[in-house]
């Protein structure tokens, strides 16, 4: 079903429950789910937005009714995202925003990654011997919680882009706090899968795992104090988050948590700033291809990916070609190589970032593909520098739990924002504001050197650890023809690339794009998705030299596509998300 229908649920505003905007929805939203389904994507003409939970979407399509402008949508989307989809972003986590201005045809990235608490040191997840913490060790608990973000960015893209008054912005997010919201399958499947760790403290364990029993699928949940801090957000500004009793209720839950207390301090709420950073931008085939830079690596290996296949003709090798997936998974390795070496926080160790996504070095880099066979082993390359320093391989473990939202809106404005608390549940410490926190401090190396020679990523006080995520836009002639981005941990970077090469070079529409199923190659092994046609490449790629493993591949990718007939969205099969534009 087109969106061109148009959505009856934004005839009215504002309704008077939750339940009324549930009912609202559900006609436009069982048409967008049915269009995943049938793997079309929606089609409008004015605005878009695509995002991880129908009700998240809903919000963000009343501001884009009313006027709003994508910055605006954003707020109401993540304010609802994290209510009910608490295990992947929320307050108490972190986000990047790119930003296209269809004014000025400028693209503007905004840093909000959690940043390590100034009492941190390189040590904080090693044991006594020195030896490094299992992952899931230093995960739950405060030893892992990083300064919130996310509220702070929220903030931010509103002062710079919004109209919409900023209370308004937070209505849906209230009621639906107020009111309670049916528990969606996946939250409630994710439920049972961590109930063990999210038992381990009372406020959490209430609250997903009431009387011992884990909420349940269609279950009401409400969520007061959620509904409050928004409240307060809303009517006092962001700063009642980082100052006062909610930003103490953040400290002493950290401070305090049993087993693994962390060392967040008032003074790192206070403190914490958003950082405009200079878009990182990469050439493919006539097109910009323009993200977040460090602390993030995502889009630099990206970038990194797709420039070593510029000169390669995957168009006419077809999306079946083991070949193509060959060249694919190479680039990718050779990228990771780069990125395990030289990406971390640029504002704490210095990064290369233009010789990463220089043309001749990245060609240079594509020679070591024209082979007939998968590479036996890669290794960093020396990109240009503008001076010398040596850096050892980095060590850190990402387990994926975030969220993308891509939105367009009637003025052209575009919007690209990855949003995460890390792992899934985060640290698994819930604040007295009804928020996760979350777990961002293991998205360092937990090792600070290696045979002596030091960790570009490692743990400092105030840095913000590399991330994947990719929040990116796609030019052509200074134009956005592709908002896109995922969630996933390290594989976020293969499920962006893939999708951008199979709209480009495959020509699929925006929604076949993110359904192909994934082939992912980071460290030597081809992931490939199981119960998919991906897995008929799996004797082939061994053939030519791979180790190949099929494993479940979640992505969440959302997408809009924007060309001269209009606007097409798309949502992830694999999630609940959906697209709705008009």
């Amino acid at each position: 079903m087109r969106a061109a229908l148009s959505l009856a649920l934004l005839a009215f505003t504002f309704p008077a429950t939750a339940q009324q905007a549930a009912d609202a929805i559900a006609p436009e939203a069982a048409s967008a789910q049915a269009a995943k389904g049938a793997g079309t994507p929606v089609e409008a003409q004015n605005w878009m937005v695509a995002a991880a939970n129908p009700l998240a979407v809903q919000a963000g399509a009343k501001i884009l009714k009313s006027g709003g402008t994508a910055a605006d949508a954003m707020v109401a989307v993540q304010a609802v995202l994290g209510l009910v989809e608490p295990q992947s972003s929320g307050l108490g986590g972190g986000a990047f925003l790119v930003w296209y201005d269809a004014e000025t045809g400028e693209v503007t990235t905004l840093d909000g990654r959690e940043t390590a608490p100034m009492a941190a040191t390189p040590l904080l997840f090693q044991d006594a011997n020195g030896e490094p913490l299992k992952f899931f060790d230093a995960v739950v608990g405060g030893l892992s919680v990083g300064t919130p973000g996310t509220p702070a960015l929220m903030a931010e893209a509103h002062k710079r882009w919004g109209t919409t008054d900023w209370p308004r912005l937070f209505d849906d997010a209230i009621a639906l706090a107020d009111d309670g919201f049916a528990v969606s399958p996946r939250l409630a499947a994710l439920v049972e899968n961590d109930q063990e760790r999210l038992t381990k403290f009372g406020r959490t364990a209430s609250y997903f795992v009431p009387e011992g029993e884990p909420i349940q699928e269609g279950n009401t949940l409400k969520n007061p104090s959620y509904a409050d801090t928004l409240t307060r957000i809303a009517e006092e500004g962001v700063q009642v988050f980082y100052t006062g009793d909610i930003a103490q209720g953040i400290v002493d839950t950290v401070q305090n948590a049993d087993g693994k207390p962390g060392v967040l301090a008032m003074r790192d709420l206070a403190n914490y700033e958003i950082k405009q950073r200079p878009a990182v931008c990469a050439t493919y085939r006539a097109h910009d291809v323009c993200g977040m830079g460090p602390p993030s690596s995502g889009a630099l290996t990206v970038g990194q990916i797709l420039g070593m296949l510029d000169g390669k003709d995957l168009t006419a090798l077809g999306a079946e070609n083991p070949e193509s997936w060959r060249l694919i998974g190479d680039a990718s390795r050779l990228a990771f190589a780069d990125r395990g070496r030289y990406m971390a926080d640029s504002d704490y160790v210095p990064v290369p970032t233009e010789g990463l996504v220089d043309p001749a070095y990245l060609a240079t880099r594509a020679t070591q593909l024209d082979t007939d066979k998968a590479l036996t082993e890669v290794a960093p390359g020396t990109p240009a520098f503008d001076h010398a320093l040596l850096w050892a391989d980095d060590a850190s473990i990402e387990l994926p739990s975030t969220s993308h939202i891509s939105i367009v809106d009637a003025a052209g404005n575009a919007l690209s924002m990855t949003t995460t608390i890390e792992n899934g549940f985060g640290s698994r410490l819930m604040a007295p504001g009804g928020f996760l926190l979350n777990n961002e401090l293991t998205d360092f190396s937990f090792k600070t050197h290696a045979d002596g020679v030091p960790i570009a990523n490692r743990v400092e006080p105030g840095k913000r650890p590399r991330s994947s995520m990719a929040p990116t836009i796609v030019l052509k002639d200074g134009k956005p023809t592709l908002v896109v981005g995922s969630p996933g941990g390290s594989r976020i970077i293969g499920y962006v690339a893939k999708t951008i090469i199979a709209h480009v070079d495959w020509g699929m529409d925006v929604q076949q794009a993110i359904a192909l199923p994934h082939l992912v190659n980071r460290f030597g092994t081809y992931d490939v998705e199981e119960g998919t046609d991906a897995a008929n490449l799996t004797d082939p790629l061994t053939e030519l030299g791979f180790e190949v493993n099929a494993r479940a591949l979640t992505s969440g990718l959302h997408a809009i596509s924007i060309d001269e007939t209009g606007l097409k969205g798309g949502a992830d099969p694999r999630r609940e998300g959906i697209a709705l534009g008009e």
